[in-house]
């Protein structure tokens, strides 16, 4: 096949916080020594921080690596946290917990991910990166030595406005002499780089979570700008890690959302329908109920933490941010670590480039220095284990997470091992069924009027992009022996149970209504199900999220 092909010296696949970072350091470094470096960045987003969900609260020492003066610069972290809450539920009580110093949010600042995507963005182009939304990067190209030696773009899709955009054509292969991966959490070409190059194969099991937000406009006599609360406990089952936040931004407008574990194991449960049950407690349900929904998301997230960091840095290419899995689970929070990930991977490859470290290779010693040397590395080792501590159940992982933060401070002997892994769905006879409440379009709703406000965006003839690699299996095995969950993991509708002409249960796929959070990759009981990089611009548009 003959197709156009673009050279570059990077180009870097996906423009969340840490492939920002990582071409504007590029940048920053090639013009401090007089030297042009071409940067490619990509994004299958149809605009920068399209496709950006978070919750967020940021470290705003996380941009010292780009801009010691990155807020007087205009960036949008104009929400300093005020207050700072631990909160128990039960169904009809709130207790207040302490927070631990270690977790507190004192210092930091509330922030739209994808608005500070949208500024980086902006900054980048500044410097020179070659910026392309809408497009998504679909297969890795490889050298005849088997190094990654850049990517081929997906076909071409609509942008922001609707329009097709004027940019690269379908199947462009851009050449690079370093691949940067931030995909994110589950990113396709990632997964086929842990296959390849066995990335994996030295480290724990990843575990994820899925991370359900909403955004609210509410009554200002309700709002407090810069409050922080976490809580622990109801609507979560204690066999089911996870918890919910409320941040209070400008402009009185609530971000809420509630993060599951994905290695639960009872079938009938639904994280989509435990968030609307979190928001109906009554220590929130008067914040919500005179106000307004606005947006609505889902994304998953790595939390294994420090076991389960693959190799980092393969024959022509590096991974950063979520992609590599630097969420701390203890301050939950990623932003920081994936912008720094991305610093040092930018100077890694330009330290490669010197005459003085010519050498192959050189990128991967120079980047596991710099990040072991890190406070990001210190921080994930010093919460290895509380992750793995909550696999015993609720109230033995808060009593370990609080020796682990309060008194060891992660220097505990011992480092625990994930012992589930993702999925952990047992089948459906030996849980119990789980009702779910039906909404009451106040402050509860269902699936359908959710990714209403997620602005989805897919072309009607688009070919499906999750994959199926045996179609026998959803209707000969999910339904008998799991209730067919992915009717209740996903959470955008993606998945329906029919009946065939003849009668039998057959899966039908909702291509239209994914949020592409990828949930549906790690949760198919039968591993059958495979998320594919869809055509560029289509998905959610996060504008405010």
């Amino acid at each position: 096949m003959n197709r156009e092909r673009v050279d570059f010296d990077v180009v870097v696949v996906g423009a969340g916080p840490a492939g920002l970072s990582a071409a504007i350091k590029l940048k920053q470094l090639a013009r401090a020594d007089g030297v042009d470096r071409s940067v490619c960045l990509l994004e299958k987003g149809s605009a920068i921080g399209a496709h950006i969900l978070s919750g967020a609260v940021m470290e705003p020492t996380a941009l010292a690596g780009l801009w010691p003066n990155g807020q007087a610069m205009g960036g949008p972290l104009a929400t300093p946290v005020t207050e700072d809450h631990r909160l128990f539920l039960t169904p009809n009580r709130a207790f207040a917990l302490p927070v631990p110093p270690r977790m507190g949010n004192r210092g930091n600042v509330i922030v739209s991910l994808g608005a500070l995507c949208r500024w980086l963005g902006e900054e980048a182009e500044k410097l020179g990166v070659e910026l392309f939304p809408g497009f998504a990067a679909a297969e890795i190209l490889y050298d005849p030595e088997g190094a990654v030696c850049g990517v081929v773009t997906g076909k071409r899709g609509l942008n922001k406005k609707g329009e097709a955009s004027p940019s690269f054509q379908e199947g462009v292969e851009l050449h690079a002499r370093q691949t940067i991966f931030a995909e994110g959490c589950r990113g396709s070409l990632t997964r086929m780089l842990f296959e390849r190059f066995a990335l994996r194969q030295r480290c724990h099991p990843q575990s994820y979570a899925l991370g359900i937000k909403e955004l609210w406009a509410v009554d200002p006599q309700r709002h407090v700008v810069g409050k922080v609360v976490h809580t622990v406990g109801w609507p979560l089952p204690e066999a089911v890690y996870g918890g919910g936040f409320l941040y209070h931004c400008r402009d009185n407008r609530l971000a809420i959302g509630l993060i599951v574990g994905l290695d639960y194991q009872n079938p009938w449960f639904s994280p989509f329908e435990a968030m609307q049950r979190f928001k109906s407690h009554p220590a929130i349900r008067p914040l919500l109920a005179t106000g307004r929904r606005v947006a609505y998301g889902a994304r998953t997230l790595s939390e294994g933490g420090y076991q389960a960091i693959p190799e980092l840095a393969f024959p022509g290419g590096l991974l950063v941010g979520d992609a590599a899995g630097f969420l701390n689970v203890e301050k939950m929070k990623g932003i920081h670590g994936a912008i720094q990930s991305g610093v040092m991977a930018a100077e890694a490859i330009h330290a490669l480039w010197l005459p003085s470290r010519a050498q192959r290779g050189g990128e991967v010693a120079h980047y596991l220095s710099r990040l072991q040397a890190s406070g990001v590395w210190q921080a994930l080792y010093a919460a290895r284990n509380i992750r793995p501590g909550f696999e015993w159940g609720l109230w033995p992982g808060l009593a370990h997470a609080a020796l682990e933060s309060g008194l060891l401070r992660g220097r505990a002997p011992w480092t625990l091992q994930t012992k589930r892994g993702c999925p952990a769905l047992e089948e459906k006879d030996r849980q119990d069924p789980i009702h779910h409440p039906q909404p009451d379009g106040v402050v509860t709703f269902d699936r359908t009027t959710s990714i209403a406000l997620s602005h989805l965006s897919h072309r009607e003839d688009q070919p499906v992009h999750l994959h199926l690699r045996d179609g026998t299996l959803p209707g000969a095995i999910h339904p008998v022996c799991y209730g067919s969950p992915e009717t209740r993991y996903c959470p955008a509708g993606v998945f329906e149970i029919r009946a065939d002409a003849h009668g039998l249960p057959r899966l039908q796929i909702n291509g239209s209504n994914c949020l592409h959070c990828k949930t549906c990759d790690i949760m198919a009981p039968t591993r059958n199900l495979t998320w594919m990089v869809p055509e560029g611009g289509s998905g959610p548009r996060y504008d405010m999220m």
